[in-house]
């Protein structure tokens, strides 16, 4: 049944996929489909954008409105279309690079705008499709092709930068708890505004190899070892906290959305003017007439 579920919004005869044996994101396109089904939203209702990366692949794939856009400027594509159609579902796909490295700051003002879109990030922990780079969500002293003595950057937390940038729903799953990826989606798509889930996924053609996790079942073995539910890591001490990953909602706050500020206050305002003009105007022409 749940196979039936994806293979409705695919396009079958851009399959097969490109993505790497064993690579995660598969798994979350799944979880995805079957959320958006859940809320039996139309086809034709629907806008999914991406950048450039493995993850920002998507959209050749599903049966929606759909833009491969350039590194780092889903959210800027995605804005435009929400703008423009207020009526889509907007929903942008990115890396873990594509998202908050060069595409950060195009991330941080979208969370501060509270635009309605959901922004899925797919983080494997490095830029898989460009040669196996470094990114800012890279772990401390992994490694990377860029950093071959181990990476000595802190990491970017993406549920903090998120919820420090104003994003009203944040939440982090990963590819391997399928059943609360598919609830964490729904809850994202339904949200009004700017919704982020990061999904911790895994590359082991390009993280993993480097990093003694070659074969997927050891790459899904760490993500169930490192992760935790939300309620279990607030438990921990904190010298436990740190080896550590909490998964779930880390926040959820009804909040007015971008285009319905933008529709309450500037088009009223707008049009005020524009028919103060017109009948500045109106009274120019008729005093010009009256001479």
């Amino acid at each position: 049944m749940k196979t039936e579920i994806v293979l409705k919004y695919l396009r079958q005869d851009k399959l097969p996929h490109i993505w790497c044996p064993g690579c995660g994101h598969g798994i979350i396109l799944g979880s995805l489909l079957r959320a958006i089904d859940s809320l039996q939203w139309e086809k034709d209702d629907i806008s999914l954008v991406s950048g450039i990366g493995c993850s920002s692949r998507t959209p050749g794939y599903v049966d929606f409105n759909t833009v491969h856009t350039t590194h780092g400027r889903a959210l800027a594509f995605a804005t435009g279309i929400k703008f423009a159609k207020p009526r889509m579902k907007v929903i942008a796909v990115m890396g873990d690079g594509d998202a908050v490295a060069i595409g950060g700051n195009h991330f941080i003002h979208a969370a501060r705008r509270n635009i309605d879109i959901t922004a899925v990030i797919f983080n494997n922990n490095i830029y898989g499709m460009t040669g196996g780079q470094y990114s800012p969500t890279t772990p401390s002293y992994a490694i990377a092709s860029t950093t071959p003595y181990g990476n000595i950057d802190q990491p970017f937390d993406i549920v903090n930068l998120a919820r420090g940038a104003g994003a009203g729903f944040v939440a982090r799953s990963s590819a391997i708890h399928v059943p609360g990826l598919d609830k964490i989606f729904t809850q994202a798509l339904e949200y009004k505004g700017f919704s982020v889930v990061e999904v911790l996924s895994f590359c082991p053609i390009q993280y993993g190899k480097r990093n003694k996790m070659k074969a997927p079942k050891l790459m899904m073995d760490w993500l169930k070892k490192i992760t935790i539910p939300i309620s279990a890591y607030e438990k921990l001490p904190d010298e436990e906290k740190a080896d550590k990953v909490p998964v779930g909602v880390f926040i959820n706050i009804p909040r007015i959305s971008y285009t319905e500020k933008y529709d309450q206050h500037v088009v009223p305002a707008a049009k005020k003017i524009q028919d103060r003009y017109s009948y500045l105007k109106k009274c120019q022409k008729g005093a010009l007439f009256d001479l």
